[in-house]
């Protein structure tokens, strides 16, 4: 099997998880589900339980609130489908990591440096790897410089893995909408070049 990366994207509770555990039990296969939440209070606590209520028994875990490369890479040893949820959470943990740097800048290349290690990652195990995140920069400028960083670096995190995906979804109202395919784009490319 050929590895490939997918992205799905959308806005909160729009159905983006629920469509990338669909298209991860469509592929042959054992599947890994790697979890970057991390539980600080009852609304997430109820988050994560929906999200492992859906998890057939059989997928295997791997909590990755930090080093998600890691985690990726022993998951591709045992899975075909690695099912990465989700990228904004694990930026947020990047940014707020006891070892992130304090100085904004410091902190950008940072998180982007740890964004690299895990794309790196994912395309090293040569799996199909789904990453689940969220189209954040879409609505109000947030009304304070750390919410606005973090809207930035979701924003540059999400076309790093779109630019190297072969296949991007936007679900909106739980319909996924295909809007990147590989084979299209590259064949565009060719016809320009």
């Amino acid at each position: 099997m050929s590895g490939k990366i997918i992205l799905v994207t959308g806005g909160a509770r729009s159905g983006k998880s629920v469509f990338a555990e669909q298209y991860a039990e469509n592929n042959a296969g054992p599947i890994a589900y790697i979890a970057t939440a991390q539980i600080y209070d009852e609304e997430m606590k109820e988050r994560v339980a929906i999200h492992q209520s859906r998890r057939p028994a059989h997928w295997l875990t791997f909590e990755a609130p930090y080093e998600a490369d890691k985690a990726v890479a022993q998951a591709g040893q045992q899975a075909e489908t690695v099912l990465f949820d989700c990228l904004t959470l694990y930026t947020t943990n990047l940014m707020l990591a006891p070892d992130a740097p304090a100085e904004r800048e410091s902190r950008h290349e940072y998180v982007m440096n740890e964004i690299i290690k895990l794309l790196a990652a994912a395309k090293s195990i040569n799996k199909t790897v789904i990453f689940v995140t969220n189209e954040i920069g879409m609505g109000i400028v947030p009304d304070n410089a750390m919410a606005r960083e973090y809207r930035d670096l979701a924003g540059i995190a999400n076309q790093k893995v779109a630019a190297l995906a072969d296949e991007v979804y936007l679900v909106v109202s739980g319909i996924a909408v295909e809007i990147k395919a590989r084979a299209l784009h590259q064949e565009v490319a060719k016809s320009h070049g």
